[in-house]
C-alpha cells in the first residue's frame, strides 16, 4: 500500500485528477440529497471540497488556480449560449414587467450586502460571498473572484468569500421558499383559480399554427392566382394541399382558383378565420386524411449553404412544389412569417410529393448526425473571443481606473451574441443540448471543487465560531428582505398573478430547487414560463453587480 500513500502525499497529475474527482462525484451525490423536498444541487460539491480542504486534501495552488478559472470559462460560455436565444425576447411585452420587478430583487439583495460592508460589520469578500450564497448564485460568486484578482487581493479575498457562501447557501435555497409559501399566506391566494388565470392569460401569447379546410365559394377569386387571394401574404397563414377533382396536389402560388376547390390552410386561428371569410366556407373534408401522392415530413436545417437565407431564396422548394408550413425553432412552432432566414437547427414542416421532398431534404441537409454532433472549431473559437472581449478595458464613470469584463462577464456577453447569430458562413455557434449541458455541469463542477478545496481549511473555525452565526443571519437578511418587499408590492400594488409571481421570486434567485416548489403546489407550467422570462436578465445581473460591488467598494476603500 506504499504506493498509495505515496500517490496522496506527494503532488501529482494523479494526485489532482483523484481529489477533483472524488470532490466532484461526492459533492453531486450530496447535492441529490433532498431534505422536505429541498437539495442543494451542484452547491454539494462546494461542501465535499471544503471537507477535503480540511483534511489538507489539497492542490497545488497555481494548477487549482487553472482549474478554477477553466472551470469557470466553462460555465459562463455554455450558460450564455444557453440563456442567449431568448434574452432578448424576454425584454419585450409582459416580460418588461416581470424583467423589472426581477431587477429590483436583485439590486435590493446587493443593497443590502453593500450596507452590511459599508457599515463595516463584515468585509469586502465576506459581503459579496454572502451576496452570492444567499441569493443561490454560483456564476456571482465566480465574478467576484475574477473582480478579487483584478483588484489584487485574490489570495485573501476567494478564500473568505467562499467560506461566506457555503454558510449563506442553504438558507439561500429555504429562504426563497418560505418566501413564495408568506406571500400566498398573506393575500389569501387561491391557487387554482390563479393558476387558471395565469394559463388562459399566456394561451394567447405563443398560438400554436391551426388547420383549417376551405372551400371556394367567392366567385371573385375565379382565375385568381392563389398568391393573390387578399390579404393571404400578410396572413401567416399558409395553404399547402388543394383538392380539385377528387385529386390532391400540393397547392402553388401561381395556381388559378376555381369554384369548388378545397383549400388545407395551416396559421393562426384569427388569421384562418378572417380567410374564410374571403374564400367562402368551412369545407366538410380534411385534405390530410385522403390518400393520394402528397405528404408531409419534417426536415431539420443543417447545410451551411443555406444558413442565412429566406425561404423565398431556397430555389429547391419552388423548383420541387414543396411547401413549408411550419417552422420550429427553440423549441417554438410558428407559421412561415415573410423574411425568416434559416438557422442551423431549424425544423421545418414540409408538403410535397415524396421523392420532390428527398431532393429538398438533400438541400437543406436533414442530418440528425449533424445536428447531434458538437462542433469543436467555433466552440473553441467563440471561448477565445470571449476570453478576449473579457480582457478589454472599459472605463466606468465614477472608478479611477479601467475595469474589464474579465473571464466571467466575457465569455458570457459574447456567448449570447453568437446564440442570437447562430451561424457566421460555415461556422455554427449552436452547441448541441446534451453537449451543453455536460459541459455546463463539468465546468460549474470543477470551478466549485476547486474553491471548496481551497478554502476548506479555515471552514471548521468559521462555522464553530462567533463569525459564522453572523454570517448565517446577514445571509439570511439577504435572502429575505428583497424577496418579501418586491413580492408584496407586486402582489397588492401590481396584482400579479400568483403563479408567475412564485416564478418570478424563483427565477430572480435562479433557483432550480424553488421553482419545482413553486410547480409543485400550483400543478402547473406558468412558473416556469416566469422564471424562464427574468432568467436571462437576472443570470447577466448577478454576474456583473458581484464585480461592480468590488471594484467600487474596493476604490472607495482607497485601494
Amino acid at each position: 500500500m506504499n504506493w498509495l500513500q505515496t500517490l496522496f502525499a506527494e503532488e501529482s497529475v494523479a494526485r489532482t485528477v483523484i481529489l477533483l474527482g472524488v470532490a466532484g462525484a461526492a459533492g453531486s451525490a450530496l447535492g441529490r440529497i433532498r431534505v422536505c423536498g429541498v437539495s442543494l444541487g451542484v452547491g454539494g460539491v462546494l461542501f465535499a471540497g471544503l471537507l477535503l480542504g480540511h483534511f489538507r486534501l489539497t492542490v497545488d495552488p497555481q494548477v487549482l488556480e487553472f482549474v478554477r478559472e477553466f472551470g469557470l470559462i466553462l460555465f459562463v460560455y455554455t450558460l450564455g449560449l444557453q440563456i442567449g436565444p431568448g434574452f432578448f425576447g424576454s425584454l419585450r411585452a409582459r416580460g418588461l414587467v416581470l424583467n423589472a420587478f426581477a431587477a429590483a430583487i436583485v439590486l435590493l439583495g446587493a443593497a443590502v450586502a453593500v450596507a452590511w460592508i459599508t457599515a463595516g460589520w463584515v468585509d469586502l469578500p465576506a459581503g459579496v460571498g454572502l451576496l452570492a450564497g444567499a441569493t443561490t448564485n454560483t456564476p456571482s460568486l465566480a465574478a467576484a473572484q475574477q473582480a478579487f484578482k483584478q483588484v489584487g487581493i485574490f489570495e485573501e479575498g476567494a478564500v473568505v468569500q467562499g467560506l461566506a457562501y457555503a454558510v449563506a447557501y442553504p438558507f439561500g435555497i429555504i429562504g426563497i421558499i418560505l418566501s413564495i409559501v408568506l406571500v400566498r399566506v398573506v393575500f389569501r391566494v387561491n391557487v387554482p383559480a390563479e393558476v387558471a388565470a395565469a394559463e388562459a392569460a399566456h394561451a394567447p401569447d405563443r398560438p400554436k399554427p391551426a388547420t383549417r379546410n376551405f372551400e371556394v365559394r367567392n366567385a371573385n377569386l375565379v382565375g385568381r392566382p392563389l398568391g393573390r387571394v387578399p390579404g393571404l401574404s400578410a396572413s401567416g397563414v399558409v395553404v399547402s394541399r388543394l383538392l380539385r377533382g377528387g385529386k390532391v396536389e400540393v397547392a402553388r402560388p401561381d395556381t388559378p382558383l376555381q369554384l369548388g376547390d378545397i383549400l388545407h390552410a395551416v396559421g393562426p386561428e384569427e388569421a384562418l378565420d378572417e380567410l374564410r371569410v374571403v374564400v367562402g366556407a368551412e369545407a366538410g373534408v380534411d385534405l390530410k386524411t385522403l390518400p393520394g401522392d402528397v405528404t408531409n415530413r419534417r426536415l431539420i436545417v443543417t447545410r451551411s449553404e443555406v444558413f442565412g437565407q429566406q425561404l423565398a431564396e431556397v430555389r429547391a422548394l419552388r423548383e420541387h412544389n414543396v411547401v413549408v408550413t411550419r417552422v420550429t425553432r427553440g423549441g417554438i412552432e410558428f407559421t412561415p412569417i415573410p423574411g425568416i432566414r434559416l438557422q442551423f437547427g431549424d425544423v421545418l414542416m414540409v408538403v410535397g410529393e415524396p421523392p420532390q421532398i428527398d431532393i429538398v431534404a438533400a438541400t437543406l441537409g436533414n442530418s440528425n448526425k449533424a445536428l447531434n454532433s458538437p462542433q469543436p472549431i467555433p466552440f473553441f473559437l467563440g471561448i477565445a473571443l470571449g476570453v478576449l472581449v473579457g480582457a478589454i478595458p472599459l472605463a466606468v464613470p465614477g472608478l479611477p481606473a479601467a475595469v474589464t469584463l474579465g473571464l466571467a462577464g466575457g465569455p458570457l456577453v459574447v456567448a449570447i451574441l453568437l446564440s442570437r447569430v447562430a451561424n457566421t458562413g460555415p461556422l455554427v455557434w449552436y452547441l448541441p443540448t446534451n453537449a451543453n449541458h455536460m459541459l455546463r455541469e463539468v465546468g460549474i463542477t470543477l470551478f466549485l471543487a476547486a474553491v471548496g478545496l481551497k478554502s476548506g481549511e479555515k471552514v471548521v473555525e468559521i462555522l464553530l465560531g462567533a463569525q459564522g452565526l453572523q454570517w448565517l443571519l446577514f445571509g439570511a437578511v439577504i435572502t429575505a428582505v428583497p424577496l418579501l418587499i418586491v413580492g408584496l408590492i407586486a402582489r397588492w400594488r401590481k396584482k400579479l398573478n400568483y403563479a408567475e409571481l412564485s416564478g418570478l421570486l424563483a427565477g430572480s434567485m435562479t433557483d432550480p430547487p424553488a421553482l419545482a416548489f413553486a410547480q409543485q403546489t400550483t400543478g402547473s407550467d406558468a412558473p416556469a414560463v416566469a422564471y424562464a422570462t427574468v432568467y436571462p436578465l437576472v443570470m447577466l445581473l448577478r454576474v456583473f453587480t458581484a464585480q461592480f460591488i468590488v471594484f467600487l467598494l474596493y476604490r472607495a476603500a482607497g485601494g
